[in-house]
């Protein structure tokens, strides 16, 4: 089996979602909200792609 993939994010990626817009069409599976700032990474649950925060600490709420 392949790695999973890892993408790098920004805050212009935030909210942020899996599967995201320019996924193939064939590699969608129902949309997941991920919280990708609190940590630092974070794995999607559905297909294991990872996240990796790359972007500034948010502010406010």
């Amino acid at each position: 089996m392949a790695d999973p993939r890892e993408i790098e994010v920004t805050e212009k990626d935030l909210p942020l979602h899996c599967p995201t817009s320019d996924a193939p069409l064939w590699s969608r599976h129902p949309r997941v909200f991920l919280d990708v700032a609190q940590k630092g990474e974070v794995l999607c649950p559905y297909c294991g792609t990872r996240y990796i925060y790359k972007g500034a600490a948010p502010r406010g709420h």
